[in-house]
């Protein structure tokens, strides 16, 4: 029998992301389960792979902060914003905020927080990050320790690439 205790949504404030919600939040009832809303802010070092994008406290010696406390704030408030109101009654979730490359920062939080599913709409917001690091979907996919549900958009057309059908 399935059991889900714990379920990882993945917000990034797309529209597929809002759709993917509403199938976590079905599952986090059915199941009686906590939700966790997790999102990474975009940071224009997210995605280098050889700089540490990680909280450095203020005045901390050696390093300069990419992520600080107001955008923390502001991404908390966001997503209380874009969530909160939509789960009606249901109160077993928590909001998380990390930073970093969003394939890696979601499997770490997986992984720490003993997620059994996480649900993430198949398309994100950027584009161009896809192009250079690999779809985050199929990153997580991949790589996750427990089931990774992806949510469509079923008022985008999927068609293939060429003229294979």
């Amino acid at each position: 029998m399935i059991e889900y205790k714990n379920i990882l949504f993945c917000a990034d404030f797309s529209e597929d992301a809002n759709i993917a919600f509403l199938h976590a939040l079905d599952l986090a009832k059915k199941y009686n389960a906590k939700l966790h809303i997790l999102h990474i802010p975009h940071s224009s070092y997210a995605y280098s792979r050889h700089v540490v994008d990680e909280h450095v406290p203020e005045g901390a010696e050696g390093g300069e902060a990419f992520f600080n406390e107001e955008i923390e704030k502001r991404a908390i408030e966001a997503l209380k914003e874009q969530y909160e109101k939509k789960m009606g009654d249901f109160n077993n979730f928590l909001f998380a905020i990390k930073s970093g490359s969003p394939d890696v920062e979601i499997i770490r939080y997986a992984k720490k927080n003993e997620i059994d599913v996480i649900v993430m709409g198949t398309l994100g917001k950027s584009e161009l990050d896809r192009i250079e690091h690999g779809s985050t979907v199929a990153n997580v996919s991949k790589y996750a320790h427990c089931h990774v549900i992806a949510i469509r958009n079923p008022a985008k057309q999927f068609t293939l690439p060429g003229h294979m059908y």
